[in-house]
C-alpha cells in the first residue's frame, strides 16, 4: 500500500489530533455557523457560495467534490455533483458538454462560458469517486463521466465544433477560446492519472500534457522567488493584459498561490525521485526563503514575481498561509516545518471573502496530513 507523508506527525502533532482536526474544518465549511455550503429546497442539490461574489462557481462546486471524496463525504459529493449537472451543465451552443462557470445560488446562469480548471477537477474528483465508491446509473456513472468529459475538453473542436481546453501540444488554457493560460490550472499530477483512466485513444494525449505542463511550470516559477503570475502567455511570460479580467494578472496574486502547492502535491504523488522533483524542491524552497525574509507585517502583501513590493495587501492572506505550508510537501529548507507550525495555528477565514481562503485552506490541510489521496 502507498504511504502518504503525514508533515503534521514532523512538527508533533498526532495522528488523532490530525484527524480530528480535519473532521472539525469539513464540518466548519459545509455546516457550521460560517459555513458556505447550502443546498436545494429538495435537498438533491448542494453547492458552495463563493462568498465574495454571491455566486457558485465550477471552482468551488468541482473543489468541494474533491473534498468530499478525500474525505469519504458520498452524500455531500452527489449533492455537488447535482447541482452541477442540473446548473451548471450546457445541452447546446458553443460550448456544448463543458459547465458554465459561474451560476446564481438560484440556479440561473450568470456566464454561458466555461473555466477549465472546473472541467479538470471534475474529472479528477469522478475518477476518485468510481474507484472509492463504485459506479451509479445516470448522471452518477462516474467513471464514464469522467471519460467523457475528458474527451471533450481536447476534441471540442472537431466533435462540436467549438474551442478545445488543451492546446494540441498539451497546455491548458486559461479559457477555451483563448491563447493564454494560468500557471496553476497546471495539474501534471491528474493529468498522468487522466491518461490511465480515460479512453483509450487519448492516453497518449493526456501523458504529453503531464510532461508539457512540467516544463512549463519551470518557465513561470521566477528563477529566483519561485513566485509565478496569475496569468501567462504558453511560454511562462506573465500575461499583460491589465484592461480585461478584471486588471491585472500579471503579477503574484490570489490565482497564484495555488501554483506552488500543486508543485507540491505533484511532487508528492509522481515527481519525488525525478529531475523535475529536483526542481520542485528547489522552487519551494525558494518561495518559502522569499516569503521568511519579508518583514513579519507585511508577508502577506501583493508582489511582482520577481519579489518587488506592489502597494496594497493580499486579498487571500490566509490562503497563502495555507499554500506556504502545502509547499513544506517538496521543500526542505530551514523553513519548511515553521510554515506547517504556523498554517496550524491559523484558524480558518471568517468573514466575506472566507470561501477561497478556506478552499486552499482544507486542500493544504489534507495534503500535509497525507490524507489528499490516489482512489
Amino acid at each position: 500500500m502507498r504511504q502518504y507523508r503525514n508533515v503534521f506527525l514532523e512538527i508533533g502533532k498526532s495522528e488523532a489530533e490530525t484527524e480530528q482536526r480535519l473532521e472539525e474544518i469539513f464540518n466548519e465549511i459545509y455546516y457550521g455557523d460560517d459555513c458556505f455550503f447550502d443546498t436545494t429546497e429538495d435537498g438533491k442539490a448542494g453547492f458552495l457560495i463563493d462568498t465574495g461574489n454571491n455566486d457558485t462557481r465550477t471552482e468551488g462546486i468541482s473543489y468541494g467534490m474533491m473534498m468530499c471524496v478525500q474525505l469519504d463525504k458520498k452524500k455531500e459529493f452527489d449533492q455537488l455533483w447535482t447541482w452541477a449537472m442540473t446548473r451548471m451543465y450546457m445541452e447546446d451552443g458553443e460550448n456544448k458538454h463543458y459547465f458554465a462557470w459561474s451560476v446564481a445560488t438560484d440556479g440561473s446562469k450568470n456566464a454561458d462560458g466555461p473555466a477549465p480548471d472546473g472541467e479538470e477537477f471534475f474529472a479528477m474528483a469522478l475518477i476518485f469517486a468510481s474507484h472509492r465508491w463504485g459506479n451509479g446509473e445516470g448522471i452518477y456513472d462516474y467513471g464514464k463521466r469522467a471519460k467523457d468529459l475528458l474527451r471533450d475538453c481536447i476534441h471540442h473542436e472537431e466533435l462540436y465544433g467549438g474551442h478545445n481546453m488543451w492546446t494540441e501540444d498539451g497546455l491548458i488554457k486559461f479559457v477555451p477560446g483563448l491563447e493564454f493560460t494560468d500557471p496553476s490550472y497546471h495539474l501534471p499530477h491528474f493529468y498522468e492519472l487522466f491518461a490511465e483512466n480515460c479512453y483509450e485513444e487519448d492516453r497518449d494525449f493526456w501523458k504529453k500534457a503531464a510532461k508539457a505542463s512540467r516544463e512549463y511550470l519551470k518557465t513561470a516559477c521566477h528563477p529566483s522567488t519561485g513566485l509565478s503570475p496569475e496569468y501567462s502567455y504558453y511560454d511562462g511570460k506573465p500575461y499583460p493584459d491589465r484592461e480585461h479580467f478584471g486588471g491585472r494578472h500579471d503579477w503574484y496574486y490570489s490565482d497564484a498561490y495555488r501554483t506552488i502547492a500543486n508543485i507540491a502535491l505533484d511532487y508528492e504523488w509522481f515527481s519525488k525521485d525525478t529531475e523535475f522533483g529536483k526542481w520542485s524542491r528547489e522552487t519551494a524552497n525558494k518561495l518559502q526563503r522569499f516569503f521568511s525574509e519579508q518583514p513579519s507585517d507585511d508577508n502577506r502583501g501583493i508582489y511582482e514575481i520577481d519579489g518587488r513590493r506592489v502597494e496594497g495587501k493580499a486579498l487571500h492572506p490566509v490562503a497563502i498561509t495555507a499554500t506556504n505550508a502545502a509547499a513544506s510537501l517538496a521543500a526542505d529548507c530551514e523553513y519548511s516545518k515553521l510554515f506547517v507550525e504556523e498554517f496550524w495555528n491559523t484558524p480558518l477565514r471568517k468573514g466575506e471573502r472566507r470561501y477561497y481562503d478556506n478552499c486552499l485552506y482544507i486542500f493544504a490541510f489534507l495534503a500535509l496530513s497525507g490524507k489528499y489521496r490516489m482512489w
